[in-house]
C-alpha cells in the first residue's frame, strides 16, 4: 500500500511541477522554444488552453496558468489527505490552505534549490555556454542572483553569490517546516 501512495504522490507532484515550471518560465520570460520549455507547455496544455478561453490574462499575470496551479496543487493536497486517511469533511479549510500554500512554497524553493545547483554546476564545465538548457537556466536564476552579486561581488574568477542564495533558500525551507 505504502508503494502505491508514494507512486500517486509522486505523480502528482511531477505534475504540479510541470505546472509551476510553466509560471515560473512565464514570469522569467524564458525562451519557449526551448526543448525543456517546449516539453512543460506540452505537457500544461491540456489544462491551461481551455482555462485562457475563460480567463484572460489581467497586465503580465497570466490568470489561467495561475488558476491551473493553485488547481492542480489544491488537488495534490486533496489526494495526500484522502491517502493519509483524512476526509474533506475533517480538513478544515484554514488547514487546507495552510498545507497547500507550504507545499507550493516548499516546491518553488526547491525547484530554485536544484536549479541554482545545476546552475553553478554548467558554469564550471562550460561557462558561457549557451546550450538550450543551459539559457533557460540563466533566465531563472540571474533574477535572484543578480541583486546579491551587488552587494557581495565576484572575487576574482569566483561568484559566491549562489552560495549565498542557497544557503536563504536553505534557511527559508528550514522556516517553512
Amino acid at each position: 500500500m505504502e508503494a502505491i501512495k508514494y507512486i500517486v504522490d509522486m505523480l502528482f507532484l511531477l505534475l504540479t511541477l510541470a505546472f509551476v515550471l510553466r509560471l515560473l518560465f512565464q514570469w522569467v520570460r524564458a525562451d519557449f522554444r526551448d526543448p525543456v520549455a517546449d516539453a512543460i507547455v506540452r505537457v500544461t496544455n491540456w489544462l491551461i488552453m481551455p482555462l485562457r478561453r475563460v480567463l484572460p490574462p489581467i497586465g503580465k499575470i497570466d490568470t489561467a496558468t495561475l488558476v491551473a496551479v493553485i488547481a492542480i496543487a489544491s488537488i495534490r493536497t486533496l489526494v495526500q489527505f484522502a491517502m493519509a486517511g483524512v476526509g474533506p469533511g475533517e480538513i478544515g479549510l484554514i488547514l487546507f490552505l495552510r498545507v497547500d500554500v507550504v507545499n507550493l512554497a516548499d516546491l518553488v524553493l526547491y525547484i530554485y534549490l536544484f536549479a541554482l545547483l545545476i546552475y553553478a554546476l554548467t558554469s564550471f564545465v562550460s561557462p558561457g555556454g549557451y546550450a538550450s538548457g543551459v539559457r533557460l537556466l540563466s533566465r531563472l536564476c540571474e533574477p535572484l542572483l543578480k541583486p546579491v552579486r551587488r552587494i557581495i561581488p565576484p572575487i576574482g574568477q569566483i561568484d559566491f553569490s549562489v552560495l549565498w542564495v542557497s544557503i536563504a533558500i536553505g534557511a527559508l525551507l528550514v522556516l517553512l517546516r
